[in-house]
């Protein structure tokens, strides 16, 4: 029996950068929570990396599982759909940053 689901939706922090939604919207991004999410819940949160770039800091960024929609298990066929809420973001370009590491 086929128990994939066929959307769920995470959200995000509102507060993410340009470059950081530009990370999470491509399709390498997508298949890999597509791989995390196993058997995902509403309400579940999960932090998972996204690449800042050369010069920053990791960021490690809260997804919300906000809906599951036609099953209970992420397959290959899921639609992962990204969506905003409200919240700040921590780290990113902190190297590069007044606020990053001092020496």
């Amino acid at each position: 029996m086929d128990d994939n689901a066929a959307r769920v939706v995470l959200s995000f922090p509102d507060g993410l950068s340009e470059w950081g939604r530009d990370q999470i919207r491509t399709d390498r991004y997508r298949n890999y929570l597509r791989r995390m999410l196993d058997e995902p819940r509403v309400g579940d949160e999960r932090e998972e990396f996204v690449d800042v770039g050369c010069c920053g800091d990791s960021l490690d960024l809260t997804f919300r599982v906000e809906a599951v929609e036609g099953g209970t298990c992420v397959g290959d066929g899921t639609v992962v759909e990204l969506i905003e809420r409200a919240g700040a973001i921590e780290g990113g370009w902190r190297v590069q940053s007044v606020a990053g590491p001092r020496e």
